[in-house]
């Protein structure tokens, strides 16, 4: 019989001590795996709801066949994994901040994903996803100005709740519009957020893409006994947005 608790791997980053953990929880009477960053709790194998509709519905909205597809934000893989269903996919790279993760899964520690590490369409990269989306030579160092089809983003808690002050640049027009040039015109990008709807957010994000939505995720909670939500951001990558801009400035 397992322990009730075991810690499956820890590092010291930049950012603070992450940590993987395996715990039974009598509940769901089943093991669950949970990521903290120091004391806060990242992810948890008992809400991936969310996650895997990330991917659902990202590539549902996604034209095309042989896909290139870029999932930003490693975690327990369930994103990932749920992307790897579209038989049209042809490569998947993702960008992972903590080598630690990367080890996870290349050492089979997350039953639910297990395999995801030798999937020959996966790639994974440690590297800094919001510096790399700024950056002109993008995620993929030997194909600088790489487009993808999709861009699958779990990362921070919400464009509000960030992981790293950082990061905050990313959720304006500019850093926006940086990340759509990674993907081809048409492109989906996709982006889970653990807070409801944010108005605020959804109108930067319409000053860089077009067809923007915020769909609700409403899945059950074992915990509380209840629901819980999360949102995913929807929009498509197309000249038009900047387009208007420029009709609009020639007008003024």
């Amino acid at each position: 019989m397992s322990a009730r608790f075991e810690e499956l791997g820890w590092r010291q980053t930049p950012i603070g001590e992450i940590s993987l953990r395996r715990r039974f929880d009598p509940t769901v009477r089943a093991d669950v795996y949970e990521v903290k960053l120091g004391d806060e709790y990242l992810m948890s194998s008992l809400f991936t709801v969310a996650e895997r509709e990330l991917s659902r519905l990202g590539l549902g909205r996604t034209p095309g066949e042989r896909l290139d597809v870029l999932v930003g934000g490693l975690g327990l893989g369930y994103t990932a994994r749920e992307a790897l269903l579209d038989p049209r996919i042809r490569t998947l790279t993702v960008i992972e901040y903590s080598d630690a993760v990367i080890d996870w899964h290349r050492q089979e520690l997350l039953p639910d994903t297990a395999g995801l590490a030798g999937d020959p369409r996966v790639e994974f990269v440690c590297a800094d996803f919001f510096a790399a989306a700024a950056g002109p030579v993008g995620f993929d160092p030997a194909r600088p100005g790489r487009v993808y089809d999709a861009l699958l983003l779990d990362i921070d808690h919400s464009p509000r709740h960030l992981l790293h002050g950082s990061n905050a640049a990313f959720y304006t027009r500019e850093g926006l519009r940086a990340v759509a040039n990674h993907l081809v015109e048409g492109g989906t990008f996709a982006m889970w957020s653990d807070d409801a709807p944010d108005d605020g957010f959804r109108a930067v994000l319409e000053s860089a893409f077009v067809d923007v939505e915020a769909r609700p995720i409403v899945f059950d909670n074992p915990l509380t006994r209840g629901r819980s939500s999360a949102t995913i951001y929807l929009a498509t990558r197309s000249d038009r947005a900047r387009g208007t801009e420029r009709d609009q400035a020639i007008c003024d």
